[in-house]
């Protein structure tokens, strides 16, 4: 606690509005606006930065929107998609954008570099590159009070540099006409292609970075004394004031010089100022400013990474001093600034930068989508924006970067989502509630609703979901397996227990590890305790209330190893199932053989005589068949159906009426028996199995099952249908 009262914490104008406008007001204004005009024209460079700032806006109201809504802590834009898409989506976007930012802060240094030498070529340009480094390191490490000081030197120099500029006006450097100005560029190129021609998107492609700097101020979102206000404020100043200065800007320099001269003379700016060398110390100051920001906003965002874990060694990155500053992280960042030092040329991966932060702006306003859709009652941001700002925004982000390298574009995405491909099997602990469980649940409610107005019913969606009512946890261990092998894996088992209120707690205690060893095996499991002395009523009254939820069991299964006083209540269980058409399954385990190998699976059934015809129903044995199906493709198991006839004139209607069943319900069962004789008398004969299924009669009672289970000598399930069951869909 007393680490973070003695942190220095930043406002408005300080902490984003300066670094944010810094970091837009960069090397591309100074070098490469005269070029644009040159090439694009005045309308044409005027297009380009309205289209280039109106992505940026959209993005930026975006995430004024988001971080009103939330309470952000440390790294910025990493810090916003975490607490609402997940540990997972921020950290594959985390890291790759950590990684570009100290990318960035290289590029920046060899910029200043380039203007230094322009200044005294007779330097050696590595040790530029370190002396920049180790100052820049040096402030940057000291802490972000210094930085920040240090970028408002920074700023008065860059304001002295357009005031340079305003002079030049003022003394005549617009010797070209309003008439004779460019407004429309015919595209010419560059000297690196020897003027063999550019398009629209090419020089916007090039121009396009200058205005992705909205995110620097954003990075401190940690040292912010109040980032729910000061974000949204001084984001959309420095971009309103940019604005601005870029247009006004590019007025000047299109009538300051020749089509000739812009295209061919990046220096042009400094060339036509009223006074060069503050221009000259604007372009050094814009580099370091923006290399500066860059620093901190990079060991901010591994430092937040740090604290979630979402990294190796987290607890050690996530250090911070008696300062409240992220010593760790700056030491990471430092050495992985100086390792990329040593590659010396950056342009093969530079694109990455650009499309990182064009991901980070694309995903933000993928949240700000899925908050406004999702129409939670927690989305309360104090700063709306229409529903239209973050699809423009998304799309216009994706356009871009498909515009800029369509090519590196798709890297990016790939690095993205193998990144997250890595964290999502790391199970990351999330400190905080995020919108995935919102987005889950709305589209669980959206589905139910449309699944609940069609008036069909659902046979092809038809899937095993099961109620098991309990007043032992011990009876449902005993049946786990085949429990777990008839849900797995689109299934659910609920399990249900009923007691008394005394016994409730201890109940409770019990069923809640069976659930969670059914969500370990991937079968989805729930649990709840209806509180009262009488079995049946309990499982009544709570089937009564579960059918008119979305998503409700289809099936009880009862347990024959249940106590005395439960198995007299089954009777009155099964008729008020029948009431609600659910399908019931009641299990009849052999004492000894249990569930044996698990490797075949008789399904018995009643004889159709005297038809043997699909056509006029199949009766009660949907339900079988479709266990015994979940149970083949779970055991790996054999199945085999079977029927007894008592005259042996029937057998061969029997034995095509199994043949033409077993094709039409598409199901992999190709062993079948056609038995002559009595049912009671023929299934101690033929019954080798693991698991006997058979229907049972509406009125069958448990002694009648036991003394199957008895004749059988094995584990015996007997099911009776709900009626919605269909294997034949």
């Amino acid at each position: 606690m007393q680490e973070t009262q003695a942190m220095k914490k930043f406002g408005t104008f300080g902490g984003v509005f300066t670094p944010t406008l810094l970091t837009i007001l960069g090397v591309i204004m100074y070098l490469r606006l005269g070029w644009v005009v040159g090439n694009a024209g005045l309308l044409g460079a005027w297009l380009i930065i309205l289209i280039s700032y109106g992505i940026t806006l959209c993005t930026a109201l975006s995430m004024s929107s988001i971080v009103t809504n939330i309470k952000i802590g440390a790294g910025g834009a990493y810090a916003i998609i975490s607490q609402s898409l997940g540990l997972e989506v921020g950290g594959s976007l985390g890291i790759p954008r950590y990684i570009s930012q100290g990318l960035a802060v290289t590029m920046y240094i060899f910029g200043f570099r380039e203007g230094w030498l322009s200044i005294f070529p007779e330097h050696n340009a590595f040790m530029v590159d370190i002396g920049v480094f180790i100052i820049l390191y040096a402030i940057a490490y000291k802490s972000a009070d210094l930085a920040i000081k240090t970028q408002f030197l920074i700023m008065g120099i860059i304001f002295a540099s357009l005031i340079s500029i305003v002079f030049a006006s003022y003394f005549g450097s617009m010797q070209i006409s309003s008439e004779e100005a460019i407004r429309w560029g015919t595209f010419r190129g560059s000297p690196e292609n020897n003027f063999g021609g550019a398009d629209f998107w090419t020089v916007f492609a090039v121009f396009f970075p200058a205005a992705t700097g909205i995110m620097a101020g954003a990075n401190m979102s940690g040292e912010l004394e109040d980032p729910r206000k000061s974000i949204p404020t001084g984001t959309l100043w420095a971009i309103g004031i940019s604005l601005i200065i870029y247009m006004v800007l590019a007025y000047w320099i299109g009538r300051s010089a020749t089509e000739t001269e812009l295209v061919s003379n990046y220096n042009i700016i400094i060339e036509r100022s009223f006074w060069s060398p503050i221009v000259v110390a604007g372009i050094l100051g814009a580099t370091f400013s923006s290399a500066l920001a860059s620093i901190i906003g990079s060991s901010r965002i591994l430092f937040a990474m740090g604290q979630h874990r979402v990294l190796p060694k987290g607890e050690w990155l996530a250090f911070q001093d008696s300062l409240g500053q992220p010593r760790n992280a700056m030491i990471v960042t430092g050495v992985m600034i100086f390792l990329t030092m040593l590659l010396r040329d950056l342009n093969a991966i530079a694109p990455l930068v650009t499309m990182f932060f064009l991901i980070t702006y694309a995903m933000l306003n993928v949240v700000v989508i899925i908050e406004q859709k999702l129409g939670l009652i927690s989305f309360r941001p104090q700063f709306k924006v229409h529903w239209v700002i973050p699809w423009i925004g998304l799309t216009s982000s994706l356009f871009a970067m498909f515009i800029i390298n369509p090519v590196i574009s798709l890297v990016s995405w790939a690095l993205v989502f193998v990144v997250y491909s890595v964290l999502s099997r790391s199970d990351l602990e999330t400190p905080f509630e995020d919108v995935r469980s919102g987005l889950f649940s709305s589209f669980a409610e959206w589905a139910a609703k449309h699944t609940a107005g069609q008036n069909t019913k659902q046979e092809r969606s038809w899937k095993p979901n099961l109620l098991v009512p309990t007043t032992d946890s011990a009876t449902v261990y005993g049946s786990y397996a085949l429990i777990k092998d008839i849900a797995y894996p689109k299934g659910s088992a609920a399990l249900m227990g009923v007691t008394s209120e005394k016994e409730s707690e201890v109940l409770e205690k019990a069923l809640y590890p069976i659930t969670e060893a059914f969500q370990k095996d991937n079968v989805f499991s729930s649990w709840a305790i209806m509180r009262t002395e009488k079995f049946a009523e309990g499982v009544n009254f709570g089937n009564q209330a579960l059918n008119g939820a979305f998503f409700k069991p289809n099936i009880i299964f009862l347990n024959a190893l249940e106590k005395e006083e439960s198995l007299v209540d089954y009777p009155a269980i099964v008729e008020e199932a029948k009431r609600l058409n659910l399908g019931i399954l009641l299990y009849v385990p052999h004492p000894r053989a249990n569930l044996g190998q698990q490797q075949r699976v008789n399904i018995w059934i009643k004889p159709k005589t005297p038809n043997w015809k699909i056509d006029d129903g199949i009766g009660n044995i949907d339900l079988s068949m479709l266990i015994a199906y979940k149970l083949k493709q779970n055991w790996n198991a054999s199945v085999k159906l079977l029927t007894v006839v008592q005259d042996k004139d029937q057998v061969k209607k029997a034995k095509r009426f199994l043949k033409n069943l077993i094709e039409q319900a598409r199901l992999p069962m190709y062993e079948t028996a056609v038995v002559h004789g009595n049912f009671m008398e023929e299934i101690a004969i033929a019954a080798h199995a693991d698991l006997n299924i058979m229907g049972v009669s509406d009125n069958f009672t448990l002694a009648e099952t036991k003394n199957i289970m008895e004749k059988s000598k094995t584990s015996c399930l007997f099911v009776l249908d709900s009626g919605n069951e269909n294997v034949l869909a």
